[in-house]
């Protein structure tokens, strides 16, 4: 994932969504290695690499990403037709667009 990408997650990040969790968002990205995003209790940190026991894993392409936080490719169609693959807590991804809203 490109530094604009993750610098985009950072500044979007809204920590009131993110009251009283504790979840490992797993990033397997086709065109740019792995990332995982730790949210805990209001809190965000970005880490390069694989998490031992994320809660959800999720494979895209860094495109496919942007494209579900921007709101022009919507998660459901992106999961249906095989852009997104989720294993784990696959609900939980559901929160990023509330994680991570669109200012």
């Amino acid at each position: 994932m490109s530094t604009s990408t993750l610098d985009k997650l950072q500044e979007r990040f809204d920590p009131q969504a993110a009251q009283g969790m504790d979840d490992i968002f797993q990033f397997h990205f086709s065109d740019n290695g792995s990332h995982y995003l730790v949210v805990k209790d209001g809190s965000l940190s970005i880490e390069e690499g694989e998490h031992d026991d994320p809660s959800v894993s999720l494979s895209m392409s860094t495109d496919t990403l942007k494209g579900i936080m921007t709101g022009e490719v919507n998660g459901m169609t992106a999961f249906m037709t095989g852009k997104l693959k989720a294993t784990g807590n696959v609900m939980l991804a559901t929160k990023l667009t509330s994680l991570f809203p669109n200012r």
